[in-house]
């Protein structure tokens, strides 16, 4: 049917963008240790070991170990491999990229008390660390004959009980006002221009061939300062003030097209290509105690804070569709409707805290304790992902319909998440100048079982050597992830709907490189 298309073009649309989900809250806490080679051979676990300037982004409190100070860098190189499946189908994805361990440097004092026989000492840390770094290539494709894209566009009509043409030809200017004016969905016939039902143009009944292409790029970089300060060799406590930098890029293109050879059903194929770019800086807070019962044993307890983000959206999205002959090749973006701009939204997103034990004990020689000969250490985290929360920024928009979406968007973040523990072991060994290290790490699934087979975890193994001599020292570390996530390409409220189950395995090549000062 004819589509009343008055104002189309010729008024620009300044609503907001409001295109966040659930997963985007995962993807900024779900994610692995980093920092140094030494830590990460040991599986990352670094909570009640010390005397590693990665105990900045873990336990400050570790930072009291040391006695002298540090400069340290340490690039990296990362290869990820995703192989996802989708009814049925599998495709592989690989990307390369390089990374950055923890960099920078400890400074520390301190004294013996000669009329307490005690030594008390301080140490600071100003370090750069990458968090997480988000670079991953997706390719999933499959028949589907459950749910249509559309739905969601449709969704999205019927849940503002919009019957106005007019208004979803130009209401809706990232997505569902695309799909109208491109014949994805269309008007149902013998409606009046403002009281009408709209209807997917897709043939679900005899399958759609779906495929999902998604390019990710980008990471949190944290800025850290700490210190810490020992006492007697016993105790040791410190703080961190964080300020991480976020920078998130996602190119995507869905497309679903006729299953069939009919050329009369007036729908080939229709996609929707989206850009999304997200930034902003954070800050939060660690802290952390160690206590050593014995010279050949350390307890660790540390509490990171909540992040606080400030964060900015930048988003545009085009629509292609070929309905044959009904009205052939079209095709739509969203920089029609916002005079070429992309649509920006600001908001705030509070990430979750996290909690975390351990313990150490120390191999050492018999009669003299002070010479080591290597470690056992074991990290339990918890995290929970429930806590995560989306707020309107003081400076976006906080009208009464963006503050509705996203206190909906935070319930479905309890509805979907879950609290989880992670766990790390490690170990090392020491021949006089040189180390050897081992580690392993489990991080759990973070998502409840709502039936659509939401399961996911990470395991990596890790190794690696170590040289340390005359205030000089290497380290060498790789560490083999693998894990299974799964991958919504859209989310529907009444119809039935399916993500992709998606196998990940990567590796990670780090060299720490430093020496005393």
């Amino acid at each position: 049917m004819k589509k009343i298309l008055f104002l189309l073009i010729c008024i620009p649309v300044t609503g907001s963008l409001l295109a966040q989900e659930p997963a985007d809250a995962l993807r900024y806490s779900w994610y692995t240790s980093s920092g140094t080679a030494r830590q990460q051979a040991v599986g990352g676990a670094m909570t009640s070991l010390g005397g590693d300037i990665s105990a900045l982004f873990v336990n400050p409190a570790g930072l009291g170990f040391y006695k002298t100070g540090d400069v340290v860098f340490t690039p990296g190189f990362k290869l990820n491999r995703n192989a996802s499946t989708y009814f049925g189908h599998a495709e592989t994805e690989k990307k390369n990229y390089a990374s950055l361990g923890t960099s920078g440097f400890v400074m520390s004092e301190g004294y013996y008390s000669r009329s307490t026989k005690k030594y008390h000492g301080s140490s600071y840390s100003l370090a750069i660390n990458q968090t997480a770094n988000f670079g991953s290539n997706m390719l999933y494709r499959g028949i589907n004959n459950q749910s249509s894209y559309s739905q969601k566009f449709l969704e999205e009509i019927r849940n503002k009980n919009d019957k106005d043409a007019n208004n979803v030809a130009a209401g809706y200017p990232f997505g569902t006002s695309l799909a109208f004016n491109t014949y994805w969905i269309d008007t149902i016939a013998g409606g009046t221009p403002n009281n009408y039902q709209f209807k997917s143009r897709a043939p679900l009944a005899t399958g759609l061939i779906q495929e999902n292409n998604i390019i990710n790029s980008g990471g949190i970089t944290e800025i850290a300062f700490g210190g810490a300060v020992n006492y007697n060799d016993k105790f040791f406590i410190g703080g961190t003030l964080g300020i991480p930098i976020l920078h998130y890029k996602r190119q995507s293109t869905f497309t679903e097209a006729d299953a069939t050879s009919n050329t009369t059903n007036f729908f080939d194929f229709a996609s929707i290509s989206e850009n999304l770019t997200t930034s902003g800086v954070g800050i939060n807070l660690k802290a952390g105690l160690i206590y050593k019962p014995a010279e050949y044993i350390r307890l660790g307890f540390a509490f990171h804070s909540p992040t606080f983000y400030s964060l900015t959206d930048k988003y545009n999205a085009e629509v292609t569709t070929n309905s044959e002959t009904y009205h052939g090749s079209l095709v739509q973006s969203s920089h029609d409707f916002t005079e070429g701009k992309d649509a920006e939204f600001k908001y705030s997103l509070l990430s979750p805290y996290r909690l975390m034990v351990s313990a150490s004990y120390v191999l050492r020689e018999i009669q003299d304790v002070r010479k080591q000969k290597g470690f056992l250490t074991a990290d339990i985290e918890y995290v929970n992902y429930t806590s995560s929360s989306f707020k309107t920024d003081p400076e976006g928009d906080n009208s009464q319909s963006t503050k509705d979406y996203l206190k909906n968007l935070n319930k479905a973040i309890d509805n979907a998440y879950k609290g989880a523990f992670n766990f790390k072991v490690g170990g090392e060994l020491k021949f006089t100048t040189v180390m050897a290290r081992l580690g392993l790490s489990y991080y759990g699934n973070p998502y409840k079982d709502l039936g659509h087979a939401e399961k996911g975890h990470k395991f990596q193994v890790s190794g690696g050597l170590g040289y340390r001599n005359k205030g000089f020292f290497i380290d060498a570390a790789y560490v083999h992830t693998m894990g299974k996530d799964v991958h919504f390409g859209y989310r529907l409220d009444s119809s039935p709907f399916s993500g992709a189950a998606v196998k990940y395995t990567g590796g990670t090549a780090l060299l720490t490189v430093g020496f005393k000062i």
